[in-house]
């Protein structure tokens, strides 16, 4: 008897082990079926156990037996079912945040320009205005910086470095550091990347040559309801020191500056941009208040059929500008309008008119007109023709016009792309 019960004990390990072994060996294999043969095999485990102390007790086994060759033909037809399990898609991760922590994108861009002005006499012809070395890097998954130190005139200029949040809740972008503030068009632009070789009279008379750039904090929102039809609306505020030199007279304070962008795409074609900003800030130590109220404005047309080739674009900004010293002084106005077409794939043809009245006194505004012609070479080296010709209030009345001819060339290597924002 126990020599049988041992026979039989082994028939059934022996038939049940091949399709168990089979089942593993299944490259892909369902839950369902899986989950079916450890249930039979805790049965068959279960059945051994009983097995074995009713043959200590001498009792009948035939039923259990009976139940165990049952359990033995389940296992099989379930070993023997197809495998109707699909293979999962592949699905690509993207290491490349990771890689650019331990190696942040650097760049450097070069910025030269040849002059000839008249009348002369004709000195300091050759201007290496700026190299420009850029460092960009993810620092987590939340939060991003760039950091773009220039170096022009023999001294190395922090131009800005911010490290900024996205994805936050609610459409929210948080920057914090050392800015090129969101006033009106182009003041965000670097130098190199500008469509002329220098900023427009108005944010230089205004902001100072480098334009505005302030130490602080910025919030920017996407209007949720920005879509298709609504088009798209962004809103930026910001706080930072009040120490432009222009404006403030290089005070300690802090300054707010507000912006809204709207952004409409009129046809396949046709996009419009309407923009206005406001900004206001105090240097108690000069008893200086400083009011700014800009608005800006770009229509663009670039055919999708032939987008490589052809291209207009007419963009424009004015500005208010209210500064009291000690309570006394008024408003002054400038503004800039220009325009691109593009001639073919590389070649660009532009212009820009200027008007500015001066800060702090009452004399006439001043008057530029900038023709020029851009040729790209590559993605990363460009050329520019450029003639400026200005007219300018004499102390004791009467204009002066003068003019200077510029040819500008600008490289870059790395990855660093122009930004325009």
């Amino acid at each position: 008897m126990r020599i049988a019960l041992l026979v039989l004990i082994a028939l059934g390990t022996g038939a049940v082990a091949p399709a168990v072994a089979a089942a593993q060996g299944l490259e892909q294999r369902t839950d369902s079926l899986e989950r079916e043969i450890r249930l039979l095999r805790a049965r068959i485990d279960s059945l051994v156990r009983v097995l074995e102390r009713l043959t200590r007790e001498d009792r009948d086994t035939t039923p259990a037996r009976d139940e165990l060759a049952a359990l033995r033909a389940a296992a099989r037809a379930a070993a023997a079912r197809p495998d109707t399990a699909q293979a999962p898609e592949p699905q690509f991760v993207n290491r490349a945040d990771n890689l650019n922590r331990l190696n942040p994108e650097i760049s450097v861009t070069g910025d030269v320009r040849f002059t000839a002005t008249r009348p002369g006499p004709q000195q300091d012809n050759v201007d290496l205005r700026e190299f420009e070395f850029s460092f960009q890097s993810a620092l987590d998954p939340f939060a991003r910086t760039k950091i773009f130190l220039a170096f022009e005139e023999g001294e190395i200029d922090l131009e800005e470095a911010y490290a900024y949040w996205t994805g936050l809740p609610g459409g929210f972008r948080i920057d914090a550091g050392r800015l090129r503030q969101q006033v009106g068009e182009l003041n965000r632009w670097h130098l190199h990347a500008l469509p002329e070789s220098e900023y427009p009279l108005v944010l230089r008379e205004y902001f100072g040559e480098e334009g505005l750039i302030g130490n602080g904090l910025r919030v920017y929102w996407l209007a949720p309801f920005s879509g298709v039809g609504t088009g798209t609306h962004e809103l930026w505020g910001e706080v930072t020191v009040a120490d432009n030199d222009v404006l403030f007279d290089g005070g300690n304070r802090l300054a707010v500056l507000g912006h809204v962008k709207n952004f409409w795409q009129v046809s396949r074609s046709v996009f419009v941009q309407l923009g206005g900003t406001a900004m206001y800030g105090r240097n108690p130590d000069a008893d200086l208040r400083t009011r700014v109220l800009g608005g800006d404005v770009r229509l663009s047309w670039r055919p999708p059929a032939d987008a490589l080739y052809r291209s207009f674009t007419l963009r424009g900004e004015g500005y208010a500008v209210r500064r009291l010293d000690a309570g006394v002084g008024d408003t002054r106005y400038g503004g800039y309008v220009s325009a691109e077409y593009q001639l073919s794939r590389r070649l660009f043809l532009g212009g820009r008119l200027d008007y500015v009245e001066p800060l702090g006194t009452a004399d006439p505004a001043t008057w530029a007109v900038v023709p020029r012609l851009t040729w790209w070479q590559s993605e990363w080296v460009y050329l520019k023709a450029e003639w400026q010709r200005a007219s300018t209030p004499l102390a004791g009345g009467g204009r002066d016009t003068s003019d200077r001819f510029v040819l500008q060339a600008v490289w870059a290597i790395g990855p660093h792309k122009h930004e325009t924002y």
